[in-house]
């Protein structure tokens, strides 16, 4: 394959472990200056030119976007999307996860631990709503700030008025106010997500009295074993965003994990040396993966016999199947599999006989369609909902 590193600065420690790890198994690999590129648009011909010359033809691209060049970055992402080129990210997922309000907004829908936060427009608003927020001291936070650069602490009300009225006076600045952990003064934990798993993590603590834990700031870094909740937390939160690669950095709260930022590029540096992972090559494996599977039509593979189809089976506290296992549910017995769990936007493909059933879940299931109607839940005055049932795919003889 030919893959593109996308960054401005080709010596970056990520930069040349992505390009070494490319080039390890077997690919060809160049870095790319997101600023030396062209974008036309043209109807039926998207195209990019690099250095005044037409780009050639890559299968994949990482983007290392920087901070200070989010929109223009992200606009080049976009057009190699255009062009059928695999991104490792998405470009809209690059612009949700810089802009940490929106993130956020889109994060608070789900079942992922956020601080409370708070985004004021007029200084008035600051003093209720740091009372809402159980007082001082809070976070006060540039809406895109990286590696702990404009994150504040403000121990008093008066400091975080103060500091808001500097940061959003005649330097048009946008700032959140947040909740503080105090339990987690100066240490957090950095998750780094590779496609749908948790591929290496990290403890990072704060030097002396600073509460940022960077280690761009100075602080240091030991491995660390996740439990499941704080696992299932990193995965939840890059799937919700659409990110396929991302640094999920996560407070240890007094109850569980609490989310505080999705980073689209996260480094390389500092999580490979403290786990000893090839991280690096763990994203090349991503896109080869992504990249290198055979195009197969499933639709002319499958041969469904008649009175068989695929149905979607919400469960809710009256399914005869909640709280049982699906080897308890004696689905197989029935002529019915379970092909996919999907559970808080997260999807189990091809779940465990012995994954539990909960309430919220929706089975994907593949079987006897008079089976599958039986299992539906029952149409309710209030709200009457016909399941989903797809009829069989007829094969190129029929």
């Amino acid at each position: 394959m030919k893959i593109a590193v996308l960054s401005r600065g080709p010596r970056l420690y990520s930069t040349r472990r992505l390009k070494e790890a490319a080039i390890a198994r077997g690919h060809e690999a160049k870095v790319l200056n997101t600023l030396s590129f062209s974008i036309e648009v043209e109807q039926g011909q998207p195209s990019l030119y690099y250095k005044h010359r037409k780009l050639s033809d890559y299968d994949a691209v990482i983007p290392r976007v920087g901070a200070s060049v989010t929109f223009f970055g992200t606009a080049v992402v976009r057009q190699f999307e255009q062009m059928g080129v695999f991104c490792v990210n998405p470009s809209h997922a690059i612009s949700v996860s810089r802009d940490k309000l929106r993130a956020l907004q889109v994060l608070s829908r789900h079942r992922v631990g956020i601080p409370k936060t708070l985004f004021v427009r007029h200084a008035r608003e600051i003093l209720p709503g740091i009372e809402r927020m159980g007082g001082p001291p809070v976070v006060v936070k540039l809406l895109e700030g990286t590696q702990g650069i404009g994150v504040i602490l403000a121990e008093t009300t008066g400091v975080a008025e103060a500091i808001i009225e500097t940061l959003s006076g005649p330097a048009k600045m946008s700032v959140l106010l947040q909740q503080f952990v105090k339990e987690s003064k100066g240490r957090d934990i950095r998750a780094f997500v590779v496609g749908d798993r948790v591929v290496a993590a990290m403890r990072r603590t704060a030097q002396g009295d600073e509460f940022r834990s960077n280690i761009h700031r100075g602080g240091s870094a030991d491995v660390v074993k996740l439990d499941a909740e704080y696992e299932r937390t990193a995965i939840h939160a890059a799937q919700i965003l659409g990110l396929r690669v991302a640094g999920v950095d996560m407070l240890e709260g007094e109850k569980g994990p609490i989310l505080m930022e999705v980073n689209s590029s996260p480094g390389l540096e500092g999580i490979e040396a403290a786990t000893g992972i090839d991280v690096a090559g763990e994203i090349i494996q991503l896109i080869e993966n992504e990249v290198l599977f055979p195009e197969i039509d499933i639709r002319q593979r499958l041969t469904l016999q008649s009175g068989y189809g695929v149905m979607e089976i919400p469960i809710d506290e009256t399914s005869e199947l909640c709280h049982k296992t699906i080897a308890d549910s004696k689905l197989r017995d029935r002529d019915v599999l379970v092909l996919t769990i999907h559970r808080d936007s997260i999807a189990i493909p091809n779940p465990k006989m012995s994954r539990e059933i909960l309430p919220g879940d929706v089975l994907l299931c593949f079987g006897k369609t008079l089976t599958l109607r039986g299992l539906a839940p029952k149409p309710t005055d209030k709200r009457r909902r016909k399941a989903r049932v797809e009829p069989p795919i007829p094969t190129p003889d029929e």
